[in-house]
């Protein structure tokens, strides 16, 4: 892993629990994540996951929390946690949680201060997965995404527009309508500028409707989520997938809320919905 400096390394059910760090031409930063390889990858090539986590979160958060290890491990997957947005001195920020740091929204800053750090597209969709396939055994067409919240939007959003890349996809409690609630509203404007067509290219229900995704979408959501009505609005995306014909799997979870308790419990639901699609 000559590009990678490797932070730690933990064995977990028999694989590796490794976190990494590398300078990001993308973002050019210095970027972390963390990088679960089961026992399988030591014999042969297996289906890869990425998991793009939420507003707030670091690489560590899914990676301590959500209890994928056993799963990714009986299953053979590899699965990826990157951070969620460039960090460090010179990168710019704001006092608000959902903006700036630990709010990069899996997009490509197009308005200033962003610009020249802001990059998590291209991260998630070009750099890393190239970075991931030099490092680790990874089969070849066998790659999937999913993500929680605003990593949710991001799961669903990279894999309706590179459906060449990720083959499989799945969310637990996304932001399905950016353009329509307060979170993505805000770090649209931020991001992108004020023009809402641009807007458009990073929500999951207007994607859903122009492009659609070749196989089922996982979706997991608590109706006991505090979000639920203001920023997540899960219904939207039920409509879109209906009009459009869309193969979902659209989960209301009764007395779930917007935590990683949730999240732990159906993570074995949605890693095995990946390695079902993944072969």
């Amino acid at each position: 892993m000559p590009v990678f400096e490797e932070l730690s390394k933990s064995t977990s059910f028999g694989g590796r629990q490794l976190t990494l760090s590398h300078d990001s031409t993308s973002t050019g930063t210095r970027m972390k994540l963390s990088v679960y390889v089961p026992p399988a990858a030591e014999r042969a090539p297996v289906p890869c996951v990425f998991w793009l986590s939420g507003l707030t979160c670091t690489e560590e958060n899914f990676t301590v929390k959500a209890g994928a290890q056993r799963m990714a491990s009986e299953l053979g997957l590899i699965v990826v946690a990157p951070d969620t947005s460039p960090r460090g001195e010179g990168v710019a920020n704001d006092d608000a949680y959902d903006l700036g740091q630990g709010a990069g929204f899996y997009v490509d800053a197009t308005a200033a201060p962003w610009t020249p750090h802001f990059k998590m597209y291209s991260y998630v969709t070009e750099e890393l997965p190239a970075l991931i396939r030099e490092a680790f055994p990874v089969r070849p067409g066998a790659l999937g995404v999913m993500g929680h919240s605003m990593g949710g939007h991001g799961a669903l959003t990279v894999a309706m527009r590179n459906p060449e890349l990720f083959k499989s996809v799945s969310a637990f409690s996304p932001i399905v309508a950016p353009s329509q609630v307060p979170w993505g509203q805000k770090a649209f404007t931020a991001y992108l500028g004020e023009d809402q067509a641009a807007w458009k290219a990073h929500d999951a229900c207007e994607l859903v409707r122009e492009r659609g995704f070749p196989t089922q979408i996982l979706v997991d959501q608590g109706d006991a989520d505090g979000f639920l009505e203001e920023q997540l609005q899960t219904w939207r995306l039920v409509d879109a997938c209906k009009e459009a014909g869309q193969s979902a799997k659209i989960r209301m979870q009764p007395g779930y809320d917007h935590s990683y308790f949730f999240i732990a419990t159906f993570i074995d639901d949605h890693l095995r919905h990946h390695a079902r699609i993944l072969g």
